[in-house]
């Protein structure tokens, strides 16, 4: 038994750059390596969940996702939805940070207050906000006409539903791109600041030359943090509209999981899921490349 033991433990020293990484490999294996081949296996095939197994077809689920209206819906619901959003988290990210670095009362309690939307889970807010934006029994409308503007359909209009839903992704994603944009701010150099000040620069003047261009990187990295969950939405929008009314709010994340798990064309809406993964890395690469660049500078 001792020789087997010091066997064992020879084994292990001499190897040690494979035997102690081996158990995450192989958990990373199982819970990503494999899925990811299974769905580019099924993106080549036909295949109705439940009946018969997958045919091979080659490239036509792709040449079908062309000609499918549905699909373009989807890309420009994800590209107006993602955009306001983006654009508002990390505008209001800033600015509530900047307020946020500057010395108060409070400060402590407000700060944990405000990342309480952030910490939440996105479908209890979500079924909070469909009771709040519900026309007939919500709060929002009630809001509205206690100061004598009208009642709004919130999601129940094909105008109003992306808006909407941005206004309630902002809520619950600002105080994240806050965090990030706050402890970059918190690492900035005193120096430029005491030079500015010094010169006489104004209060404008030293965010726009200074404070603007130190902290590019973080706000670059925290917009390519944010997209990898923003451009892929779910939660929020399946649990208040279903992409409704109609496919009014469907982004193409939405109706490749409708694909897969409600019409259960399974081959289908492999294909849709590797479109909208591509246009997530090259949005990602792009980022990437401006965080360095910006860097360089």
């Amino acid at each position: 038994m001792k020789t087997i033991f010091s066997a064992i433990s020879r084994f292990v020293d001499r190897r040690q750059s494979l035997v102690f990484p081996a158990p995450a490999v192989i958990v990373l294996f199982l819970i990503v390596i494999i899925p990811i081949v299974f769905n580019l296996y099924l993106t080549f095939t036909k295949w109705t969940i439940g009946l018969g197994q997958p045919r091979f077809i080659g490239f036509d689920n792709f040449i079908e996702l062309f000609g499918d209206e549905r699909v373009w819906n989807g890309v420009k619901v994800m590209v107006y939805f993602s955009g306001l959003s983006l654009t508002l988290e990390l505008a209001l990210g800033l600015l509530i940070a900047l307020y946020f670095n500057r010395a108060f009362k409070g400060s402590e309690i407000v700060q944990a207050i405000y990342i309480i939307p952030f910490a939440a889970t996105p479908v209890a807010v979500a079924l909070i906000w469909r009771i709040m934006l519900n026309p007939e029994i919500g709060v929002m409308n009630y809001l509205l006409q206690s100061v004598g503007l009208p009642p709004s359909l919130w999601v129940s209009s094909a105008a109003m539903v992306i808006p909407t839903l941005v206004m309630v992704d902002v809520w619950k994603w600002t105080p994240m791109i806050t965090l990030i944009v706050l402890a970059g701010l918190k690492s900035l150099p005193h120096d430029p600041y005491e030079a500015a000040r010094i010169d006489g620069a104004s209060v404008l003047q030293i965010f726009w030359y200074i404070t603007l261009p130190l902290i590019r990187p973080v706000l670059i990295a925290a917009l390519m943090l944010r997209s990898l969950d923003n451009l892929k939405e779910f939660d929020i929008i399946y649990t208040i509209t279903q992409g409704g009314p109609g496919i009014a709010s469907e982004t193409l994340y939405l109706y490749s999981y409708t694909v897969g798990f409600s019409f259960f064309k399974a081959g289908y809406g492999s294909a849709l899921m590797v479109v909208v993964f591509l246009i997530v890395l090259v949005f990602n690469v792009i980022m990437n490349r401006l965080r360095h660049e910006s860097q360089v500078v």
